[in-house]
């Protein structure tokens, strides 16, 4: 499909260039060379019009079939390759961080001998380095989708789970809050890894916070989870009775 397109491309070339020329000037995303090389063979991607959606598609198989195959410096470059193309779909994006965060960690160490071989050391060394390439990818595609909360959610896994940086996961999690549609998850995630940093004021006051917006009848915002952790934050703080956080009457 991928060549098929690329022919076809190829021929409309010298009439579209003129096109083309001011597209790629007004969408950076669109800024690459014509000849990219992708699975070790060269590819000449047209990317014009309707068929950048075919040729991402496409791209995106070819590095899952890549991928199946623990191919590793194949993989990572079609990830970068196919959010080029098309930094559209979200999907692209949130997958390629994470085979960029997790696979490509664990196969690095496969490579390297196995979990059984390669000391602590070395295994960190490599899941902070993918960790932080993954970080950059989210970055670039904050730049396509400034209001995405699931990207948010992306960034904070990766901090809390591969980095064990708790203090820039929280910070995540509450940017996630902010984006639309607002996750009551990631709200009291926030408020979880404060806690756990000791942080346990700034729990309180943002719990408190939030209660007031969580609806009582929508389970999933866990309006009284959220009341539970204020009580026992008050308790672990010794806030005295009458400074207590009282909800206000639902009507």
């Amino acid at each position: 499909m991928v060549a098929g397109l690329a022919g076809a491309g190829a021929l409309l070339g010298r009439v579209a260039a003129p096109v083309w020329t001011d597209r790629r000037e007004h969408e950076p995303a669109l800024r690459l060379e014509s000849v990219a090389v992708a699975g070790g063979q060269g590819v000449t991607l047209a990317l014009l019009g309707g068929f950048r959606t075919l040729v991402a598609d496409a791209t995106w198989l070819r590095m899952f079939v890549r991928w199946e195959q623990h191919d590793l410096p194949t993989t990572e470059s079609l990830i970068h390759l196919v959010t080029t193309v098309d930094p559209r779909p979200v999907y692209f994006w949130l997958n390629g961080a994470r085979i960029l965060a997790y696979d490509l960690s664990a196969w690095r160490i496969e490579l390297a001998g196995g979990y059984d071989v390669v000391p602590m050391a070395e295994q960190s060394r490599i899941d902070h380095e993918q960790a932080g390439l993954a970080l950059a990818y989210l970055d670039a595609a904050m730049r396509f989708h400034p209001a995405t909360a699931d990207l948010w959610i992306e960034r904070a896994n990766i901090e809390l789970n591969r980095l064990g940086n708790m203090a820039a996961a929280a910070e995540s999690y509450r940017r996630a809050w902010e984006m639309p549609p607002k996750p009551y998850y990631a709200a009291r995630l926030h408020a979880q890894l404060l806690r756990r940093l000791g942080r346990k004021a700034e729990a309180l006051d943002w719990l408190i916070r939030l209660h007031p917006q969580l609806p009582s009848q929508d389970e999933a915002a866990g309006a009284d989870v959220v009341l539970g952790r204020i009580r026992e934050l008050e308790a672990d703080l010794a806030v005295p009775e009458a400074r207590r956080y009282q909800p206000a009457p639902k009507l």
